[in-house]
Order: structure tokens, then sequence, then C-alpha cells
């Protein structure tokens, strides 16, 4: 019953959060979309700052990135970027209206807000780069800044998707997606591999 509870919450929460923002959402509005009352949100969850803190850090692409190297590790390095590429379109188009948000009231949120979104950014960098590292010294990729090359990589699907949505394209098939992502990763590999 407490998972389904805290579980409701975090989905009223996104949604709310994606159509008013952090600043405009309120826990008492969070608190009704869940079917609870506000009181028992704040059981769950102290402020809405750890709210949002918990929204971020669970329909953010860490677990997911996290969940592929796991499942890609014995696989080629092509197939590991191409389903990385993949999910992380996937889940920047599922979650657009938040992200759309947020990048319109970044620069009034508080410092521990921003900070809150700078360290899920940096997380799932820095487990991108953990996975190139082990490249490298399985000498598979050449050497390169490990932490440059992850900015690199996911900066170019985000600048891919941002034009999309600033032009308003609707949303592109699956077919679309997977012909941008294996360019993409074609991209990035040979400008990474090891020369033989």
């Amino acid at each position: 019953m407490a998972k389904n509870t805290r579980e409701k919450i975090l989905k009223a929460a996104l949604k709310l959060f994606s159509k008013k923002g952090y600043l405009g959402a309120t826990t008492k509005e969070i608190a009704a979309e869940a079917g609870i009352a506000e009181v028992t949100l704040f059981r769950y969850f102290p402020s809405k700052k750890t709210l949002f803190k918990e929204v971020i850090n669970t329909y953010s692409f860490l677990p997911k990135l996290k969940e592929i190297i796991k499942s890609y590790e014995n696989r080629s390095y092509k197939e590991a970027l191409e389903q990385i590429a993949y999910n992380f379109l996937k889940l920047l188009e599922e979650n657009k209206d938040l992200i759309r948000i947020m990048h319109s009231e970044m620069q009034r949120y508080p410092v521990e807000i921003k900070k809150i979104h700078d360290n899920v950014v940096e997380s799932i960098i820095k487990v991108l780069a953990g996975y190139f590292k082990l490249l490298q010294e399985k000498g598979i990729i050449r050497d390169f800044n490990v932490e440059l090359g992850a900015r690199a990589f996911l900066g170019m699907l985000f600048s891919y998707f941002y034009v999309k949505e600033i032009k308003g394209q609707k949303d592109t098939s699956s077919e679309e997606v997977w012909k941008v992502v294996k360019s993409y990763v074609d991209f990035f590999i040979n400008g990474t591999l090891v020369q033989k």
C-alpha cells in the first residue's frame, strides 16, 4: 500500500511539474491529483524540494542507463551505444513537457533546485564516462577524455531533440528515431574506436 501511494504521488508530481513547473505546482494540487490528503504527501516527502528531487531521480535517464550498460556489457560497443541513444531520445520525448518547462524556468529556480537538476545530469555523465573508461581499458576505444566524450555523445542527442522541439515537429516514428540513432552512433564510433 505504501509503495503504491508513493508511486501515485510521484506520478502526480511529474504530471503537475510538467504542466506548471516546479514554481507553479503546489503540494496541495499534487496531493489532490494523487487522490490523497496533503498531510499524507508530507509523510512521504517532507517538502516540495524533496518531492522534486525524487521525481527527477526516478524519471531521469540514470536508472535506464545503468540497466543498459549492465545488460550490454558483453555485447558490441555499437549495439550498446545504439541502445543508450535510442532510450535517451525516447525518455526525452516522454518527458518533453517537463524538460520544456524546466528550461524556461531554470533561471528563476532556487539554488538548491538547480543543484538537484545538475547533480542528476552529472551522475548520468559519470556513469557513461565510466563505461567509456572500461572500454578504453579493454583496448576497444582510443584514449580520450571520457567525461568530455560522454558530454559530447549525450549532447548531440539532446541538441537533436531540442531543435526538433523548438521547430515544433510532430513526434517522429520509431523508425525515424532509429535512423537518427544509427547516424549519430556511427559518427561517434568512427571518432572513438581504436584504428586497426
